[in-house]
C-alpha cells in the first residue's frame, strides 16, 4: 500500500485512532502481548484473500514483489541495507538462526541476563550438548545489571544477547552501549528487539548491532507468524545456514537447477515458501507507523505511560517499571497492596480495560493511537475495580 493510503500527518493522532477499530470496545493496553491489526491491515488481508480464492496463483508475482518492497522499508526503519534483513516467522526464529547456524567451539559461551523472556533463553541453552556454556546474569533489583553482564564476558564469549526492553518491567536498555561491551570481548552483540521496534527510533549500524531479531505482532501492530532478522553484512558467511530450502540459493526458480550456492544476503536463511498473507499485513502496518516517524511515536507513547503512572501513584499503587528517561518505554508494570492481581485483572477487562498478567504483577502498555479519554476510563474503572478485588 503507498504512502498516499494514509493521509496522516505527525501530529495527528486522531486520525491514527480511527484506524485502529479495537478502540471501539476496548481500552487496550496490551501492545506488549499481542496488538491489535489496524484498519488498512485488514483491508490489506481481506484484498489477498479475495485474490487468493478468485485467482489462485495469478497474482503471486505482484505479491512476491510486496514482500521485497517490505524488506527496503523495513531496512530504511532499521538504517540498514536490505540484503542485510531476512523475512522470518518469530523473534525464537531469528535467535536461533544464530544460535544453530554459529561456528561454535566446546568452551565458548553465550552471556544473557536471566530474566530474559524465554524465546531468548531456550535456543542458546539448547547448546548444550555442544559443550556451548550458557552464563545467566541474575538482574539486580529487577533490573538488568550491566556491570554483571560485562563481568560475565570473556575471552569466549561469542555472543551476547539482550533485550532492547524488558518484557515484565520495561526497561529499556542502549543498544550502543551493549555493542560496545560486546564488542570489547570480541563477541557479537544479539538484540531481541521484538519490545521496542515500532515504537523507538533505532539505527543497526550507529549502534553497529550484529544481529536482531523481532517478530511483528506488537508494538509493529502486524500479525503473529511475520518477522524480521538483520545481519550485519557479511555476517551472513560466519553463520552455517539452517532449515535451507529451494528460496535459500540464488536463482530459486530454476528448480532443475540443484546448486547449493547461498544467496549472497541474509535471505539466505528464509527457507521456503513465505508467508505471504502475514507480510503483506505487516508492511501494510509498517507503512502506517512510518508515517508518524519513531520520535513521535515513542514520544507519545512515553507521554502517555507517564500520565498512567501519575494515576497509578495516585491510587497507592507501586509502580516497578523504571520511569527514568533513559530507561522509560511503552510498558508499565505496577502492582496494589492487598488486591488480588488476577481478579484485578478480570475486573478491568469486564469493564472494556485490557491489560497483561506477568509474575503476579499486572502489565500496561499503551500505544500512539490511545489518548487521554482512554486513560481517564482506565482512571475510572481502576477506581471501581480496586474495592471489589482486595485480598481477604
Amino acid at each position: 500500500m503507498a504512502d498516499g493510503d494514509f493521509p496522516i500527518v505527525t501530529s495527528d493522532w486522531k486520525t491514527f485512532r480511527s484506524l485502529m477499530p479495537i478502540c471501539d470496545r476496548y481500552v487496550y493496553f496490551d501492545h506488549a502481548a499481542v496488538a491489535p491489526l489496524p484498519n488498512p491491515t485488514r483491508q490489506a488481508v481481506e484484498a489477498w484473500l479475495k485474490e487468493a480464492v478468485q485467482s489462485g496463483d495469478v497474482n503471486w508475482p505482484q505479491w512476491a514483489q510486496q514482500l521485497e518492497d517490505f524488506r527496503t522499508e523495513m531496512a530504511e526503519f532499521l538504517g540498514a541495507d536490505r540484503q542485510e534483513i531476512a523475512l522470518i516467522r518469530n523473534t525464537s526464529h531469528g535467535i536461533s538462526i544464530v544460535a544453530e547456524g554459529f561456528p561454535w567451539q566446546p568452551g565458548d559461551n553465550v552471556v544473557i541476563p536471566a530474566h530474559e523472556f524465554p524465546a531468548n533463553q531456550y535456543p542458546w541453552i539448547a547448546l548444550k550438548d555442544r559443550g556451548v556454556e550458557v552464563r545467566r546474569v541474575p538482574p539486580k533489583d529487577g533490573i538488568i545489571d550491566l556491570k554483571a553482564l560485562n563481568e560475565a564476558c570473556d575471552s569466549r564469549t561469542r555472543v551476547l544477547s539482550v533485550s532492547w526492553v524488558d518484557y515484565l518491567t520495561g526497561f529499556r536498555i542502549d543498544p550502543a552501549e551493549l555493542a560496545a561491551m560486546a564488542h570489547e570481548h570480541g563477541a557479537y552483540l544479539f538484540l531481541d528487539a521484538i519490545q521496542g521496534l515500532g515504537v523507538f527510533p533505532i539505527d543497526v549500524r550507529a549502534t553497529e548491532i550484529d544481529f536482531l531479531a523481532a517478530d511483528g505482532h506488537k508494538w509493529l501492530l502486524g500479525p503473529e507468524g511475520a518477522g524480521v532478522f538483520y545481519c550485519r553484512a557479511p555476517l551472513w558467511e560466519v553463520l552455517r545456514p539452517t532449515s535451507v530450502g529451494w528460496n535459500s540459493v540464488d536463482d530459486p526458480f530454476e528448480f532443475h537447477r540443484i546448486d547449493p550456492t547461498w544467496k549472497k544476503s541474509a535471505a539466505r536463511f528464509e527457507g521456503g515458501s513465505q508467508n505471504m498473507i502475514g507480510f503483506i499485513a505487516l508492511r501494510t502496518s509498517l507503512s502506517l507507523l512510518r508515517r508518524f516517524g519513531p520520535h513521535a511515536v515513542s514520544q507519545r507513547v512515553l507521554d502517555l505511560t507517564d500520565r498512567i503512572c501519575s494515576i497509578l501513584g495516585d491510587v497507592g499503587a507501586v509502580i516497578c517499571s523504571n520511569r527514568d528517561k533513559q530507561h522509560a518505554s511503552g510498558i508499565v508494570t505496577f502492582a496494589i497492596r492487598d488486591t488480588d492481581p488476577i481478579h484485578l485483572r478480570q475486573s478491568l477487562k469486564q469493564r472494556g480495560i485490557v491489560l497483561s498478567l506477568r509474575q503476579n504483577r499486572l502489565r500496561l502498555s499503551p500505544h500512539a493511537y490511545n489518548n487521554e479519554d482512554d486513560i481517564v476510563r482506565f482512571d475510572q474503572v481502576l477506581r471501581e475495580s480496586i474495592p471489589e478485588c482486595r485480598a481477604n
